[in-house]
């Protein structure tokens, strides 16, 4: 006789996938959000009149909103439950693309940027708190993988798909696209999102109050190191996001469209990260993979900024830059996973934190890459060589690999 330890334990297989699909849409649509337009930053500059550094800004004040918007989120799902609070964000968001749309300047633009940020929080925070009070143990981490392939896809094809956009509209249109992906989202957390946090488990193992909630996550300290070893990774994936429409269209010559190529090719990174990741989970400790990917993150970031010194050309950055996306994808699902595996009675207070860094953080950071000039790839390996470096030492130091417990079944 077999004893189910997980809600999620007795759902077949159609319906896994079926939450695997909605839920991926969800997880989506931030970084949907935050990227899709990236292609379009030398139009923008020239149909508004302002300078790149501004036109980055656009880019940090979506993620710092996103990131405030899952410290309001995370906490409120764990109060009153899933549905209401990414039914709510949800419709914000679509409000807010449709301002973006219509905005006639800069400030304007960067007022509905901040707010579409807010309301895309919802998707990324209530998916991982759904698929924690779902699963536990190794599906925990089966389940977080396959979020953890979009979230780590989406910033990638985001580009692809808006520099094909731009084949057809202006940067307008694009924000019109996302007015419409945010409708869809809306239409699928009420069809197709049920509530999965029952009244009686909102005040779980006494943690009833947002203090007692932060508490436990603060007081945990892989949780602590993990934080920002996400963080950090997402912040050297941001610089090279924020900095690379100019680096590789007004430095290196490509079009939009060739442009977003280079984004598809990257992305094939990702998912062999996520994928090869998500499967040595289950024999190795999550810890470990992520003290070779960490690794990894470093040295390739070392290496473009040697090579672009010493004028290799294109292919001198292309080549570690695929190498460190993929550690990305190695990195991703695990911290989600170490990040969420013993606060299941505040899941969605801890993936907001989890979001709330990567995305505050990256915003904070990318925009340094502008400060130094795009004039080669030099500042943009710099930062992401940087960031990489604390998250080495966020391992070894705060997470401490070797006291990490095995994770269960």
């Amino acid at each position: 006789m077999t004893t189910t330890l997980h809600p999620g334990d007795s759902l077949s297989r159609r319906q896994r996938l079926v939450y695997v699909l909605v839920l991926g849409a969800l997880t989506a649509l931030g970084p949907f959000t935050v990227d899709l337009y990236l292609p379009a930053f030398p139009a923008l500059q020239s149909d508004l009149g302002v300078s790149k550094a501004l036109i980055q800004l656009t880019l940090t004040a979506t993620t710092i909103g996103f990131g405030v918007g899952q410290l309001l989120v995370g906490p409120w799902s764990d109060k009153v439950g899933r549905r209401i609070p990414l039914i709510v964000a949800s419709s914000v968001h679509v409000l807010a693309s449709l301002g973006a749309s219509l905005s006639p300047d800069i400030v304007w633009l960067g007022f509905f940027r901040v707010l579409q940020g807010m309301g895309a929080a919802a998707g990324g925070v209530v998916a991982m708190a759904l698929v924690r009070d779902l699963f536990g143990g190794v599906p925990l981490v089966r389940m977080l993988s396959r979020l953890a392939l979009v979230s780590g896809l989406a910033p990638i094809l985001a580009p692809v798909i808006g520099s094909q956009l731009l084949r057809f509209v202006d940067w307008r249109g694009i924000f019109v696209f996302l007015t419409a992906y945010g409708v869809l989202v809306v239409i699928a957390a009420v069809f197709f999102i049920v509530e999965t946090l029952p009244r009686d488990r909102r005040t779980d193992r006494g943690h009833s109050t947002a203090r007692e909630r932060y508490g436990a996550i603060f007081s945990d300290r892989v949780f602590v190191g993990v934080a920002i070893i996400g963080a950090m990774s997402f912040s050297g994936l941001f610089a090279y996001l924020s900095a690379s429409s100019f680096l590789f269209q007004d430095v290196y010559g490509l079009s939009a469209q060739q442009f977003g190529l280079l984004f598809a090719i990257n992305s094939l990174g990702v998912v062999a990260g996520v994928q090869i990741s998500s499967r040595l989970a289950r024999r190795i400790g999550p810890q470990w993979i992520l003290a070779c990917s960490t690794a990894v993150l470093l040295v390739s970031s070392l290496t473009i900024v040697v090579l672009d010194s010493l004028h290799v050309g294109l292919l001198g950055i292309l080549i570690p830059l695929w190498f460190f996306i993929a550690a990305c994808g190695f990195g991703f699902p695990l911290v989600q996973v170490l990040g969420l595996v013993n606060h299941a009675g505040e899941a969605a207070t801890a993936a907001s934190v989890l979001g709330a860094v990567n995305f505050g953080l990256a915003g904070l950071i990318s925009p340094i890459v502008g400060l130094f000039g795009i004039h080669n790839a030099v500042p943009m390996g710099t930062v992401m060589a940087s960031t990489a470096a604390i998250s080495v030492l966020a391992l070894w130091f705060v997470v401490r690999p070797r006291t990490v417990p095995a994770l269960g079944h």
